[in-house]
């Protein structure tokens, strides 16, 4: 069976981030046998869900593995619902629909360069996609760091009780240190 890691990036990121690259490069030099997939995410949820379940599609017949940061790890908890697999989520967004209120407005993509206006309207649209726990915890890794200055990690060590978590002091919401868990997030995902 085709084995497949998809990489979701979170809010104002993108394949070129340094985790996205990292993991790819991990995956690349060590595990070549699996296809990596780490696309740009549409801006807004709705074009964004559409855009996750034709992937989720694509790769009806292969076994799974999820990456997700930030808002990246509640689009990989929407995935999650819907089929069979694993996910390591990194300092994942629990409540996207609250914390992007906050980011109302114009901005402009630091990748891309494209702009692009969040709405209530959106934050309604990711609020559909919203599950409040999920439904097969034991499933899901979440990596936190305490210093996180974008978000509360206690929101994600709520929602995902019952996960594997590996919880450090300090850090950021980058996740400092993450390539040393590479190892361990193949072998959680595809062991």
């Amino acid at each position: 069976m085709k084995q497949v890691l998809i990489y979701l990036h979170g809010f104002l990121s993108s394949p070129a981030s340094v985790k996205a690259q990292a993991t790819q490069a991990y995956w690349q030099a060590h595990h070549p046998d699996i296809t990596f997939v780490c696309p740009q995410l549409p801006y807004y949820p709705e074009e964004a869900k559409r855009f996750l379940d034709e992937l989720l599609q694509t790769y009806a017949d292969a076994r799974l593995g999820f990456v997700g940061s930030s808002l990246g790890g509640f689009l990989s908890t929407y995935l999650m619902e819907q089929c069979q697999a694993k996910a390591v989520l990194i300092n994942p967004a629990a409540k996207p629909h609250e914390v992007l209120s906050d980011y109302l407005g114009e901005h402009q993509h630091p990748y891309t360069n494209e702009k692009f206006t969040l709405t209530a309207e959106h934050m309604q649209q990711l609020l559909s996609m919203y599950s409040k726990v999920p439904t097969t915890p034991e499933n899901y890794w979440v990596l936190l760091q305490t210093d996180d200055e974008t978000l509360d990690y206690r929101e994600a060590e709520t929602k995902y009780r019952g996960a594997k978590f590996t919880i450090e002091q300090g850090g950021d919401h980058a996740f400092q240190g993450y390539e040393r868990f590479l190892p361990d997030i193949f072998r959680f995902l595809f062991d």
